[in-house]
């Protein structure tokens, strides 16, 4: 009987080979990071200079000391360098912001206080760099709708999370938590890029606090109060103040309703 295998078996690959590859693997993708973050860099420090984005990719790689070659092996165009800028800028926000609201204990406060952040955040300033860079933020949205989609997940993730933690503590009524802190995140940020309302002859400013009550009513259920009383944030809508009020009142007139109906009904008789 033959112990010779009818197909040739191939030798294992010796451990240090493994090892090599995988340094080798880890180094170029080690220098590829720094290529990228470079060009990033020059990209940061051109908006800054000229405040907008109207830069070349000539400039970028002139900036970056690195060659325009290198430049199109890595992004597809302009485009995708913005969306990269603007993927890291919601990214870092969106842990800053996580930051300075966990010190915050009640639910609908640190959501309120994250309101407050992000329409501060994507406020444009004159002669500054906007945090959101929301000076071309609308273009990539019209032309680039998926990955501005993706870019924006972090923050999503952080604010869906606040609206359940309010909705579990009883302080928000919210049956689709996502979709909740999607309509939140883009009423703070699109207001905040253009802050203000058309009242009579006059524009008539919008600030962060009128977008937070005016999310607050959307998550304080029927009949809540707590976007008209701030005395109310905090507490479930049932509990607020002007809440009870109005449902003592359509108590009444249900009563009052039904006594005459009655009334109708013994007169017929």
């Amino acid at each position: 009987m033959s112990v010779v295998p009818a197909e040739p078996v191939e030798p294992p690959e010796p451990a240090w080979r493994q090892r090599a590859v995988e340094r080798s693997t880890r180094a170029a993708k080690l220098r590829a990071e720094q290529r990228v973050q470079r060009f990033l860099d020059a990209a940061q420090e051109l908006i800054a200079d000229k405040g907008t984005t109207d830069f070349t990719v000539q400039e970028v790689v002139e900036r970056s000391r690195q060659s325009l070659r290198s430049f199109y092996q890595h992004f597809d165009g302009k485009h995708e360098l913005l969306l990269a800028l603007f993927e890291d800028s919601l990214s870092k926000s969106a842990v800053e912001m996580h930051e300075r609201i966990t010190a915050v204990k009640d639910p609908l406060e640190r959501l309120k206080v994250a309101v407050n952040l992000l329409y501060e955040a994507s406020t444009p300033r004159e002669g500054q760099q906007s945090p959101l860079f929301t000076d071309f933020a609308i273009q990539l949205l019209v032309s680039h709708p998926d990955q501005v989609a993706t870019a924006h997940l972090p923050l999503l993730a952080l604010f869906t999370e606040l609206v359940e933690d309010a909705v579990e503590a009883g302080a928000a009524v919210a049956p689709r938590p996502r979709r909740t802190a999607s309509l939140i995140m883009q009423t703070a940020m699109f207001t905040a890029q253009a802050p203000a309302a058309p009242v009579g002859a006059h524009p008539s400013p919008i600030g962060a606090e009128d977008v937070w009550a005016f999310c607050l009513g959307g998550i304080s259920g029927p009949g809540g109060a707590a976007g008209d009383d701030p005395a109310g944030i905090g507490q479930a809508p049932a509990t607020t103040e002007a809440g009870a009020a109005r449902k003592t009142s359509a108590t009444k007139k249900a009563t009052a309703k039904k006594t005459a109906g009655r009334k109708t009904v013994a007169a017929k008789g």
